[in-house]
């Protein structure tokens, strides 16, 4: 008589059997040897991953013809600008009614702030679990960057904890979209409304993210999106700030051109600024990797759901939440957690050496962005003493404990967008790589 298996064990001998025919049809050994590559076993993936950026002859024709006009510099007289090709583009895609373009996704945030005159003596609300850039761009304008704790289940900030660090002082708040996801933005736009505040969405990682059918970085007063080397839509280095309030979007375009402003309006006109233009060059690789956005989101999405449906039985490993109201995911990075109880008690720093010697591309996520090196030098600049005076950035200090952010950081990873552009078959060898290393955990951990 055949045994009978039970649930888990059937998935097992499923997923041996699924990952036996990927093998087949990469050209790959299957392994009978179970143990994980950083004890010496095979790696459960020995294929390579879809390279970054993308390009074919629509950039290299694009290029060409660029090189052969002569009008290098976006504001060049005597024909049509790609930069403003793709800004136009760029506002229809979004859903938006104005588009600037700027050399990087900080200028686009750094810009935007300015056009909020964000300045000296205000405060921004940002979350922790971010890129440096998002205090950069508030740091540039001497404003104080005011952190709000994150949502473990969401990597986004908890906006339950949002308006009590809301003061006099503070005129603007920065959510960050990480990974493609949202926050609650209907909840934030009604609390900023309510309370006068402007919001300035960080959407450098969310260009196809939208929360209930509208695309993110449109909920806001101004969204900035980013176009460096390992976003979706690239071109090198790059952004945008869009909009659908003519005054902000002026006083954008003037701040990121020399205080050079577009607009007869008065109000716009006197604005300063500094030159964070895009050239030609850019604007032309960006309208052709636009053509290819879609189509890469739309696999991305696809193995995102894949890869959320097998990491569901693989004991110790949860991706992060979704929110129901997010319409569509941005997919720039699957953001998961590990449970270091189910792997023996592991560290994160082992699990990613675990899973990456598996051969999958694998990264423990940001570190503790509120305790870096330039809180230090913020706290003794003379231009923040003078500002701001001894007692606030003492009580800054005080306030910027983050206990949930500091547990997040302990179990948070994430996997890059170009895993996802893989084909199906990987994601099942992800899944066999996580199992791997949680079956043989305690091993790894001894062996450390």
């Amino acid at each position: 008589m055949r045994p009978t298996l039970d649930r888990r064990q059937f998935s097992q001998a499923a997923l041996t059997a699924t990952l036996g025919s990927a093998a087949a049809a990469h050209g790959l050994p299957v392994a009978a040897d179970d143990r994980p590559a950083v004890l010496g076993g095979p790696p459960a993936w020995r294929g390579t991953w879809p390279a970054w950026p993308i390009a074919d002859g629509g950039e290299e024709q694009a290029l060409r013809e660029v090189v052969q006009s002569g009008r290098w510099f976006r504001y060049a007289a005597g024909g049509p600008s790609t930069v403003d090709g793709f800004e136009q583009q760029w506002a229809r895609q979004v859903g938006a009614a104005h588009c600037q373009a700027t050399n990087s996704g900080t200028s686009s945030l750094i810009a935007s702030l300015a056009a909020l005159e964000i300045g000296p003596g205000d405060e921004v609300l940002i979350p922790p679990y971010t890129f440096v850039a998002t205090v950069n761009a508030v740091l540039m304008h001497y404003a104080l960057p005011v952190f709000v704790d994150t949502d473990p289940a969401t990597a986004q900030w908890d906006l339950s904890l949002v308006e009590a660090r809301i003061a006099d002082a503070t005129r603007a708040m920065a959510p960050v979209h990480l990974g493609g996801a949202s926050c609650d933005m209907e909840a934030l736009m009604t609390l900023a409304r309510r309370r006068g505040l402007a919001v300035v969405e960080d959407a450098c990682q969310a260009h196809t993210g939208e929360w209930r059918g509208r695309r993110l970085g449109t909920w806001g007063d101004i969204g900035c999106f980013s176009f460096q080397n390992g976003k979706h839509l690239t071109c090198g280095d790059g952004g945008a700030a869009v909009t659908s309030d003519a005054m902000l979007y002026g006083r954008v375009q003037a701040w990121h051109n020399q205080g050079i402003a577009r607009s007869p309006d008065p109000q716009v006109a006197v604005r300063t600024g500094g030159n964070f233009r895009l050239t030609q060059f850019q604007g032309a690789i960006l309208q052709q990797q636009l053509k290819r956005l879609e189509e890469h989101a739309r696999q991305r999405e696809q193995n995102a759901a894949r890869l959320r449906e097998l990491l569901s039985d693989v004991p110790g490993v949860a991706p992060k939440k979704i929110l129901p109201g997010t319409t569509r995911h941005g997919c720039h990075l699957f953001v998961f957690d590990f449970d270091p109880a189910v792997f023996a008690g592991m560290a994160k720093s082992q699990f990613v050496r675990a899973v990456a010697a598996e051969g999958i591309p694998i990264a423990g996520g940001y570190a503790a962005l509120h305790r870096q090196p330039w809180v230090e030098r913020m706290l003794t600049n003379r231009g923040y003493q003078q500002i701001y005076g001894a007692s606030r950035l003492r009580r800054w200090r005080e306030e910027n404990v983050l206990p949930a952010n500091d547990r997040m950081l302990l179990t948070t990873c994430w996997f890059p967008q170009t895993t996802l552009l893989a084909e199906p078959s990987a994601m099942d060898r992800i899944a066999e790589a996580l199992r791997r290393v949680q079956r043989h955990a305690a091993e790894i951990v001894r062996a450390a």
